[in-house]
């Protein structure tokens, strides 16, 4: 086990990269009717909630595959995805393999553990605020005086 949690940092980032991709897929396709996507059916611009619900989903994954404010687009994401849960699948039935909402449920925690855990490695985020701003250890340098 050891090896694993040496590696976690990579994993979470990993992980960040992949979730990021699949859920800006689902939006581009709603979007763009690419990869698959409405078939002519794209929502028009800012009906509610399919309009908005496909730019969170195009937005929030690129923020979080790129690791830019990963935890506030991973909540929102996150609250986005419990909502289409809720209100669009649940009422129909109680369990998602009922309903049709496994990927709402799946992406919804997916992206409440990305927002716990943080973005792991290789996120933009952390490189661009690293070259900013310097560690508190490095700033409160204390002297202390000889006796």
């Amino acid at each position: 086990m050891e090896v694993l949690d040496k590696s976690k940092d990579h994993v979470i980032g990993v992980y960040r990269m992949v979730v990021g991709l699949l859920f800006a897929c689902h939006g581009a396709a709603t979007l763009f009717d690419v990869l698959g996507g409405p078939h002519g059916q794209a929502p028009a611009v800012g009906q509610w909630p399919g309009w908005w619900a496909a730019v969170i989903q195009l937005a929030g994954g690129a923020l979080v595959l790129c690791g830019i404010g990963t935890r506030t687009a991973a909540v929102v994401s996150s609250g986005s995805m419990a909502y289409a849960y809720f209100v669009h699948h649940q009422p129909n039935a109680l369990f998602p393999m009922e309903n049709g909402g496994e990927a709402s449920a799946m992406f919804c925690w997916a992206f409440l553990l990305i927002a716990a855990l943080g973005p792991g490695r290789w996120a933009l985020g952390t490189a661009l605020t690293r070259g900013r701003t310097t560690p508190a250890r490095e700033r409160e340098t204390v002297t202390v005086p000889a006796a």
